[in-house]
């Protein structure tokens, strides 16, 4: 089967499912091995690390999926670009208007050459700072060691942003297969290395080189699969159209995309960095396997509407609602299910696997799980919502997102700093301030957009 949007199906849904378990389930693979060698201190530095690369993929401010979005329009065959909506086509078969994709790469490049350098500097002061002094502080293990893994860590992180657009021109242009092929293949060489470097007493510096190794690997191969012989000739043959025109047309959704990530990162990342300030780093890591456990089960849930995210903008500019009445019932379903089945099996083996492996750290009680099983499937269901409805090209939940990041933190301070109430506080803050407006808005849109259709 060929490669492109028109011929996303089962195949890629398939290697998708396969992709996930070695990108996220990466995490829960390589956890045993980090738990049974690191104690618990290092894990929760771990942990910390694992959330401020979250928070820099958050400072691209939502160009990669805007991009991506974009480049998925021009190989649907648009010729034009626009700050809202879609300029309808009849059919995915239309010509691919080459200048307009070779401008929206340029626009790319650029982009994320500023926004690298930009990321570069803030990590080596202020988030030097505030490893050293809130972290650093209280670790009792080995510094150096500690310190040489915040070096590459931060390399790392200004390396995958500045090849940022790589993934968003596989997405866009429909490569859903080949994009997860190598994404397996990274994350192998990922485990491999990390698993050999932590037996041979490496410690933090083991898990960050690995990532390091596996973030090159990736964005190489994944540099030769777009820009193949054919892609560079039309490229080359093509004159590119105005970059401030592009730009115009895609920065102000992009922003609002950015704001809207930024807003969930305050939402579902922020626990770990403030919990950092108020808790032992031990109960911190807990915290934190927890979180990645339920992350995994969650994005699981998922992959069926990442899979078909290029078939779905492709469905916004032929305005096929049927289709996409489909599409988005068979997302929720493969959510709940996956939500479901996962949460049984973490709630019953959770504890007896890690006694099994004779873990220094341990999962948070079982009351705690079930009300975060219940609070994560309330913010991914109204996650793919609103990616249906971005997929038109419209933006309307950038104020609220970051209206609810701003209530999370508020709450998290009152509920930790004030009240006390330690790892509830960190549970409870997100999902009351999700519960508000957001886990309801936006899957009630999409359900009264497609209802008659």
């Amino acid at each position: 089967m060929a490669d492109g949007i028109e011929n996303i199906g089962k195949r890629d849904v398939v290697w998708s499912y396969a992709s996930t378990f070695f990108t996220i389930g990466a995490g829960l693979i390589l956890l045993p091995f980090i738990l049974h060698k690191l104690p618990s201190e290092t894990v929760g530095i771990w942990n910390i690390f694992q959330t401020i690369t979250a928070l820099v993929m958050m400072l691209d401010f939502g160009f990669r999926p805007s991009f991506a979005r974009n480049i998925s329009y021009v190989f649907s065959g648009v010729r034009k670009l626009q700050r809202e909506g879609v300029v309808g086509v009849e059919s995915c078969n239309c010509d691919i208007d080459y200048s307009l994709l070779q401008g929206t790469i340029n626009v790319m490049r650029r982009f994320y050459r500023y926004i690298s350098l930009a990321v570069l500097a803030l990590l080596a002061t202020a988030g030097t700072a505030y490893f050293y002094f809130l972290v650093l502080q209280k670790y009792d293990g080995d510094h150096t060691d500690a310190f040489v893994a915040w070096i590459l860590l931060i390399l790392i992180n200004c390396y995958n942003l500045y090849t940022l657009y790589y993934d968003a021109l596989l997405i866009g242009k429909g490569y859903v297969k080949r994009i997860q092929q190598i994404t397996i293949l990274g994350q192998s060489i990922y485990l491999a290395v990390a698993i050999g470097l932590i037996y041979t007493g490496f410690g933090l510096t083991a898990i960050v080189s690995a990532q390091l190794l596996s973030t090159i690997t990736r964005r190489v191969i994944a540099k030769r699969v777009f820009f193949d012989k054919e892609m560079n000739t039309h490229l080359s043959n093509a004159e590119p159209k105005s970059e401030k025109e592009i730009m115009s047309a895609i920065y102000p959704n992009a922003v609002k995309v950015g704001l809207t990530n930024l807003g969930g990162f305050l939402v579902t990342k922020s626990a770990v960095l403030m919990g950092a300030a108020y808790l032992p780093l031990s109960v911190v890591a807990s915290y934190g396997i927890t979180v990645q456990v339920l992350d995994i089960i969650s994005r699981c849930g998922t992959v069926f509407y990442q899979s078909y995210t290029p078939k779905l903008a492709q469905y916004r500019a032929e305005k096929n609602l049927h289709e996409l009445k489909r599409l988005y019932t068979y997302s929720i379903l493969s959510l709940l299910a996956i939500m479901i089945a996962g949460g049984i099996v973490f709630v019953a083996l959770g504890d007896w696997a890690l006694h099994f492996i004779k873990s220094d750290t341990t999962f948070l009680p079982t009351p705690m799980l079930c009300t975060m099983l219940v609070i994560y499937f309330l913010e991914f269901n109204h996650s793919v919502s609103a990616g249906f409805i971005m997929a038109d090209n419209k933006i309307p939940f950038f104020i609220p997102s970051l209206l609810s990041g701003a209530a999370t933190i508020a709450l998290m301070f009152i509920f930790m700093s004030v009240l006390d109430m330690g790892v509830w506080g960190m549970i409870l803050a997100p999902g009351i301030a999700q519960l508000a407006y957001q886990n309801w808005r936006w899957p009630s849109i999409v359900i009264k957009e497609l209802k008659d259709k």
